[in-house]
């Protein structure tokens, strides 16, 4: 049984297959970054599938063959100008990964392609990580907009492979491919394009099949250990970076397709 609904943006396509729920984040011409509209589609989803009782699995993947979610849509940024936007933006990332995180329902990240900054907290988020082999992760701030992670998504980085690579990784600003990804903990399986969906539905079927409350207990369990472990929101270093001339020119950067001068202010 199929059944799609409404999440309020055609950029978003939220169905019921049996089982699982299935969100398809559906802007490929932009690589599905998120808009506005496409978070608040996201913490509707996480809303849906915990209040339906027949729902045991929910997978979350990009439209097209070239990304999972390439970050949040940089036009969106061009607006900041104070506090209140820097600190409000950095706020509903958090509350959208974390209302993913809290999920009742084990959730699978299928990742075709480049998964990228924001994308990176919603993948993150889940709890599996299903790689195809073109995967490249990565949260190039460093050398793109000069911003900053908020402090429960790094967590969430350092958690998965530990402070040193993911300062590296920022610090580098590069990508991490399907096979290193894998061998350092970031995906849990990685296998060919073509087999991609197929594994993903095999897999989110056998989870599906167990018992609802020992995965829920579970995966609960788990969070909780992690957010005890988790610095405060730290909002003098969001201010650091939003506030910046700095900020403004890599946004501005990235917007005309230019190398940014970074100034240090």
């Amino acid at each position: 049984m199929s059944e799609s609904i409404a999440l309020g943006t055609d950029e978003l396509i939220f169905e019921r297959q049996d089982a699982v729920a299935w969100l398809i984040f559906n802007r490929p011409a932009s690589r599905n970054a998120m808009t506005w509209a496409m978070y608040e589609g996201l913490f509707r989803a996480c809303e849906l599938v915990d209040a339906d009782a027949g729902l045991r699995a929910f997978v979350l993947r990009g439209a097209g063959d070239k990304a999972f979610v390439a970050g949040t849509d940089i036009a969106q940024f061009q607006a900041f100008s104070t506090a209140a936007d820097a600190l409000n933006y950095e706020r509903n990332v958090n509350r959208y990964a974390s209302r993913l995180e809290a999920v009742q329902k084990p959730t699978i990240a299928m990742i075709r392609g480049y998964c990228v900054g924001g994308g990176t907290a919603i993948a993150m988020a889940c709890d599996l990580r299903i790689a195809s082999d073109d995967a490249k992760f990565g949260i190039p701030i460093a050398r793109t907009l000069g911003n900053t992670l908020s402090a429960q998504n790094l967590a969430r980085l350092v958690a998965l492979i530990g402070p040193a690579r993911a300062k590296e990784i920022i610090f580098t600003a590069r990508f991490v491919e399907a096979e290193e990804g894998k061998a350092i903990g970031l995906f849990n399986e990685v296998i060919s394009a073509e087999l991609l969906e197929s594994r993903t539905r095999e897999l989110a079927s056998l989870i599906a099949g167990h018992a609802p409350l020992t995965l829920r207990s579970i995966k609960e369990g788990v969070r909780r250990i992690l957010e005890h472990g988790r610095a405060p929101e730290s909002e003098d270093l969001y201010l650091l970076c939003y506030l910046s001339r700095d900020f403004k020119e890599g946004v501005s950067a990235f917007l005309t397709k230019r190398p940014p001068h970074w100034e240090g202010k």
